[in-house]
């Protein structure tokens, strides 16, 4: 792994030396908002009230939300877990998380006015876009080389003091009034966005927290100060299978509901911080139902997994079979298995420790699995069903109305402190008439049955696990975007999110609102679970397009994952402009100049200041790659998109061995072809369809040894990095050459991230470009620049991200000139181009 070994090891393994990680307030620290004098522990605070806020507020909860994210992180132990990507391959390695929240912090504040420049722009530019996966059988990632786990605390160190410098002195936080009680924030306010961050912090404290849940156990550790598990964990009384209803988990009634209608939505002046999906209204008349007491606990899903579940295909959906058979699940994923196969034993996985199997916890399953459930438990029930339907999942507005009465929208409307996340921190969430396992009370879920009923009889409907619903993620009418968040909600607007309602034990912060919205892709887990529903009418819920989540293997299968295709393979031949004849006979001229002299045919047109200084491009630019004299270890060069292989012969004359690829076949060909001594001739365009055939002549100095010294193969410039991990005899290199390549890749980072893997100590990286950006090639969010900054509109070019980007991977720069060249359309018409040569030695 190659971001392994770069001094961080020791500093990270074991437990934390907090004045040697955390960036803010240690947890230790008596003064840090959240810690419990008693017992030490760090727990959530209240939401904020907007109504009026100070500047020592803004302070106290930035704090909170900063440590509390810190300390979850003191959770990986060593640098690995940092690095190593998540089992499923879905989301980025936890060292981009690690760095995201600070970035949009300094990203929002920007947009808002508040920041007048960035901190760190080369980190504000790869830490600012998260992962939501279109498709789970969508496993390309960026490849690349991160920062490493110091430099990410230097950068939140900065970050960190920026932030507390903007809430004690920006003048939008000077209280006017003389009460001297606060202003007010609000959607116009310049520090929504300051609100905005602590919110987004609280979002990747809850994901980062499931994806530690699923990092190997040897590769985490529970943080000091972290809040403990649920008490019923160390009840030493449960075992690890064949669990019987009413002794090892309750059972699981189902209760009459009587329907009426429901408003959703988010009032505009309500005093708490709120995502643009939450505003807005919607009326739902909700037909009467059942649901059932509590969410299907783990016992209850033992029986399912043990009645063969996980091995009927008739219970699933086909994408989700579909996604059960690409991960090989035979049970929930945080499920442990104790015994031998097919014995059924389980242990269960916690964030940081697995303990013995506990029954009565919530299961925590995708929504995939929530809905094959249904079928079974409908088929398994038969005519001891209540309705004719089969049982199904919750909807939003019918989990408002099994909602306590006095935690509800209906009752938060009218009072501020209903919405028990305003008024409570995490520390007290557990106890009074409305007790949930919410807020960060416990590190864990807890049995079903341990907290007081709602007013319909049901338990669980806030906190413990997230309930999956047979609501699409949808607008609430008179939905708005935000101007500093635009893309927050709209883009999963798509009808594959499904919503996700109550929160769970690890929801803070707005999560834990009655207000909150929020959602997920069907084949992701979240501290996730469901319960059943059944009723003669149709599910009150939102979709925006039939089908629920079954059509999304036929959509896939229709060509959605190649949209986001990032190697050029995704491309048809066909189709692709490098396979065509006169495109291959455009580079050989351009590769051979000499070529046409034993016909009298010149490469260029004779005139007074004819441009032959544009010719012999490919050998120009090997030339240039051998006179920056590269440290020699192994005397072997790399050509990437070599293209007919000019360049590479003319490399070959200076190392003992050249490996060269281009993604065209054409192009491949014609380079081995002419290596193995053919006689290759082809057609110089001479005026409309009039042409000379002319022969390949070779260079001076190129012959049979030297052009020997080259292997040829068809390969991806954006696969680089797998093949120095996988492709035999590839091996590493003294020096590497792309002439006119950056500018047409469809990823030009997983390039130039792999040249750390592949460049030997005191080798040189030649890159010529002309730094000709276009869609057809590469796309928008991957160009390296020719556009403005979205926060400063400013322009940014190519040449300075490039810079960045090279010494952040280890390089120096060491020249840089402006290099001709001339392309041949015909014989009146050329192509001249001024590309910028660029040399870099790894240091």
């Amino acid at each position: 792994m190659v971001n392994l070994n770069r001094g961080d090891n020791d500093w990270l393994t074991g437990p934390r030396v907090e004045s040697q990680w955390y960036t803010g307030k240690a947890p230790s620290n008596i003064n840090c908002p959240g810690v419990n004098p008693k017992t030490g522990t760090l727990h959530s605070l209240p939401l904020p009230n907007l109504s009026s806020i100070t500047r020592q507020d803004a302070l106290e909860y930035f704090d909170n939300s900063w440590t509390l994210y810190e300390m979850l992180f003191a959770g990986l132990n060593g640098d690995e877990p940092f690095y190593r990507p998540p089992v499923h391959g879905l989301r980025h390695p936890q060292i981009f998380y690690y760095g995201h929240t600070p970035c949009l912090y300094v990203n929002k504040l920007r947009v808002s006015g508040v920041l007048d420049k960035p901190v760190n722009p080369y980190f504000e530019s790869i830490f600012e876009v998260g992962v939501d996966e279109m498709l789970w059988d969508d496993m390309h990632k960026n490849d690349m080389v991160w920062p490493t786990v110091r430099e990410v605390y230097e950068y939140r160190k900065e970050v960190y003091e920026t932030i507390v410098n903007a809430i004690l002195t920006h003048p939008s936080l000077d209280d006017t009034s003389k009460e001297g009680g606060g202003v007010l924030v609000n959607q116009e306010h310049p520090m929504w966005a300051l609100f905005m961050g602590f919110e987004h912090e609280r979002i990747h404290l809850e994901t980062s927290s499931v994806l530690f849940r699923e990092t190997p156990i040897e590769l985490v550790q529970t943080p000091k100060h972290f809040p403990s598990l649920h008490p019923s964990v160390y009840n030493n009384t449960s075992k690890s299978t064949q669990p019987i209803e009413g002794e090892d988990f309750p059972s699981n009634q189902m209760l009459f509901v009587k329907g009426r209608d429901v408003q959703l939505g988010k009032p505009i002046d309500f005093p708490s911080y709120g995502w643009d999906n939450e505003y807005g209204t919607r009326s739902m008349s909700v037909p009467d139902f059942y649901a059932s007491e509590h969410m299907v606990t783990n016992g209850e899903f033992w029986q399912f997994v043990a009645d063969g579940g996980y091995r009927n295909k008739q219970y699933w959906c086909d994408d989700g079979w579909a996604w059960r058979s690409h991960r090989n699940l035979k049970w929930p994923f945080f499920w442990k298995q104790v015994g031998p196969a097919g014995s059924h034993e389980y242990g269960l996985r916690t964030i940081f420790e697995e303990v013995p199997m506990r029954w009565d916890w919530p299961v925590d399953v995708t929504y995939y699995e929530s809905k094959a459930y249904c079928r079974w438990k409908s088929e398994r029930d038969g005519g001891e069903q209540l309705s004719s339907k089969p049982y199904r999942l919750l909807t939003e507005a019918e989990h408002q109305i099994i909602r306590h009465t006095r935690h509800n929208l209906d009752s938060a409307r009218d009072d501020v402190s209903a919405d028990k996340v305003m008024v409570t921190s995490g520390s007290e969430f557990a106890h009074g008439e409305t007790a949930a396992n919410l807020n960060m009370a416990y590190s864990s879920q807890s049995p079903v049955d341990c907290f007081p009923p709602s007013d319909s009889g049901h338990r669980d409907t806030v906190g413990n696990n997230w309930e999956w619903t047979e609501d699409h993620f949808n607008p609430l009418k008179n939905f708005e975007v935000h101007h500093v968040y635009d893309d927050f909600s709209t883009p999963c607007f798509d009808g594959k999110h499904s919503m996700i309602v109550g929160g769970s034990f690890m929801s803070t912060g707005d999560e834990a609102s009655v207000f909150a919205r929020f959602h997920f892709r069907p084949h992701f887990l979240q501290h996730s679970g469901f319960r059943l529903v059944a009723s003669e009418e149709d599910a009150p819920a939102t979709q925006l397009f039939p089908g629920s989540f079954a059509g999304q293997a036929a959509a896939r299968d229709d060509g959605v994952a190649v949209e986001g295709d990032s190697s050029p393979s995704g491309g048809a031949e066909e189709n692709n402009v490098y396979e065509t004849d006169e495109l291959l006979a455009m580079y050989l001229g351009l590769h051979f100049p000499l070529s046409g002299s034993n016909e009298n045919v010149t490469p260029i047109m004779q005139h007074e200041n004819t441009p032959t200084h544009g010719l012999r491009f490919p050998q120009r630019v090997a030339e240039l790659l051998c006179k920056l004299e590269p440290e020699r270890t192994n005397n072997r060069a790399l050509d990437v998109g070599c293209a007919v292989g000019g360049s590479s012969f003319e490399l070959a004359k200076s190392f003992d061995h050249v490996e060269a690829f281009d993604f065209s076949h054409n192009f491949v060909e014609a380079a081995k072809r002419i290596q193995a001594g053919e006689e290759l001739s082809f057609k110089i365009p001479v005026e409309g369809d009039l042409s000379e055939e002319v022969s390949v002549v070779n260079e001076p100095g190129v012959d049979s040894t030297v052009m020997n010294r080259v292997h040829f193969f068809q390969g991806d410039a954006c696969a680089l990095s797998e093949y120095a991990d996988t492709k035999e005899g590839f091996g590493t290199f003294d020096a590497v050459m792309m002439s006119n390549l950056l500018c047409r890749l469809p990823d030009p980072m997983a390039t130039l991230n792999a040249m750390p893997k592949i460049v030997n100590k005191g080798g040189v990286v030649v890159m010529v470009t002309p730094f000709t950006w276009l869609e057809e090639f590469t796309p928008k969010s991957k160009w390296l620049g020719g556009f403005h900054d979205p926060v400063s509109q400013e322009p940014l070019y190519s040449k300075d991200n490039l810079k960045m980007i090279m010494e952040s991977l280890g390089f120096e720069k060491v020249h840089e000139e402006q290099m001709p060249l001339v392309i041949r359309e015909h014989r009146r018409k050329y192509q001249y181009i001024i590309s910028e040569a660029t040399g870099w030695r790894r240091t």
